[in-house]
């Protein structure tokens, strides 16, 4: 059963020693967004996080969680008829994966993928939470630089 939290997990890596991000285009709607999924029965977020990395891109390793922190309404999931009628709206955890010289290999939820500076991150991506994650992991990686 879907736990009532979602993820978002940002792909990066190091080129030419600029970071640069992985985003992905959404079968249903055509938007690019990074990986994004719930949790499942008694997953923590940090759990939900690496799977959802795992299976829509492929990539494992060792996660870094942001403190970007958004709420997403329950409308916007199928499975919301499920969880407790006292929830309204549902956390959305943050994470980051370095991807270093590994190939993403997408699932059937995403049409194609494409590597991506801050700039153009900005400009693509469709949620405001996204583009904030992507701000806050950028800031982050200009300080270990």
């Amino acid at each position: 059963m879907r736990a009532p939290f979602q993820v978002l997990v940002l792909p990066f890596r190091w080129k030419e020693g600029k970071p640069e991000y992985a985003v992905l285009k959404v079968v249903d709607g055509g938007y690019w967004q990074f990986v994004a999924g719930g949790g499942e029965d008694q997953e923590t977020p940090l759990e939900a996080a690496r799977r959802e990395a795992l299976e829509e891109t492929g990539l494992e390793g060792d996660l870094l969680q942001l403190d970007s922190l958004t709420t997403i309404p329950k409308y916007h999931f199928l499975s919301a008829d499920s969880w407790d009628e006292e929830i309204y709206v549902v956390p959305e955890y943050t994470f980051a994966i370095q991807a270093g010289d590994a190939e993403i290999q997408l699932s059937r939820e995403h049409t194609e993928y494409r590597w991506v500076s801050f700039q153009e991150g900005s400009q693509c991506l469709k949620w405001d939470s996204n583009r904030n994650a992507l701000w806050e992991l950028d800031q982050r990686l200009k300080i270990e630089d």
